[in-house]
């Protein structure tokens, strides 16, 4: 039988969990395959850090769980357990089944009791995961079976914490990013390749996740179809009306910007690109730029030149 381990040795693990995690996705731009996941290490030992059968994941050795996670289904689908956000900007995570008491909801409860900080692995593709760290569990409603979720770091950050150096990096103004645009993000750049779809440069930190129609417009769902992955050159052209993207994939640049000369950036990365199709489009039907989209997209590029 497993001896539990010391308070010290579980934030010991959990502060080495995230720093990994930190590193692997490019401080949670990128995502991990369940494969990428397997892969930590504690102390010379595997650790698996999600389990890939149950949605806790509480390793023996711990009193507390140690991840979740939400699995993926593709738009419109029906996920086994809707994890929600509410009005106050909390997580809803419903419980594993519907006793209280079950393992699985008493280790989130542990968490909770003790304000440790978990990793919230959310399924962004099969096998995909985007990973939140560190998330907090902040408060229980019985009747609606789920825990409250806070996936904003420090939420729960105690100014005597032994974690209080690990999450003070967390706490910024960036943190404060509402949680479906890393989501949208990673599932995005998986798509694509972690490619730009207009130049198809393949290094992430140069790139976004850009939206056909802005997600605060009724139309601008938080879906693949509304999204492209862009280098950050092409984004700001195209949230700049410099550069537009017709139904057909066909890139367009601004008129005006065609005939004035400024140099090698202007010639080869906005330019020579006018007429020429998307470098990169995704496999998965499902997943490519929805017409409708581009089409209202390209309207305002038109309107704007």
């Amino acid at each position: 039988m497993a001896t539990t381990w010391s308070d010290d040795v579980d934030i010991a693990l959990r502060r080495e969990a995230m720093a990994w995690l930190a590193l692997r996705t490019n401080d949670g731009l990128d995502a991990l395959t369940t494969e990428e996941i397997k892969e930590f290490r504690f102390r010379g030992q595997p650790m698996p850090l999600m389990d890939p059968q149950r949605g806790i994941r509480k390793p023996a050795v711990l009193d507390a769980a140690l991840s979740f996670r939400t699995v993926y289904r593709p738009e419109g689908a029906d996920r086994p357990y809707e994890d929600s956000r509410g009005e106050d900007g909390l997580i809803r995570y419903k419980y594993r089944g519907t006793d209280a008491q079950h393992p699985e909801n008493r280790a989130l409860r542990a968490a909770m009791d003790q304000r440790l900080p978990l990793i919230w692995f959310f399924g962004v593709a099969p096998g995909v995961y985007h990973a939140a760290f560190p998330v907090f569990i902040v408060g229980e409603h019985e009747a609606g079976l789920e825990f409250l979720v806070d996936a904003v770091a420090g939420g729960a950050l105690q100014p005597d914490s032994q974690l209080e150096d690990m999450l003070k990096r967390y706490v910024t103004v960036e943190t404060r990013r509402r949680l479906h645009q890393p989501i949208f993000r990673a599932a995005v750049m998986h798509a694509y390749g972690t490619r730009c779809a207009v130049c198809a440069l393949g290094h992430s930190p140069l790139l976004d996740a850009a939206h056909l129609v802005p997600d605060r417009d009724e139309a601008g769902v938080a879906a693949v179809r509304n999204g492209l992955a862009l280098c950050k050159i092409h984004h700001a052209a195209l949230d700049s009306y410099i550069l537009g993207i017709r139904p057909d994939l066909v890139v367009q640049i601004r008129e005006d910007l065609l005939h004035e000369i400024d140099g090698p950036m202007l010639k080869h990365g906005l330019q020579d690109l006018h007429g020429g199709r998307l470098m990169v489009v995704p496999s998965a039907r499902r997943d490519r730029p929805d017409k409708d989209l581009l089409e209202a997209a390209y309207e305002r590029f038109h309107a704007a030149g």
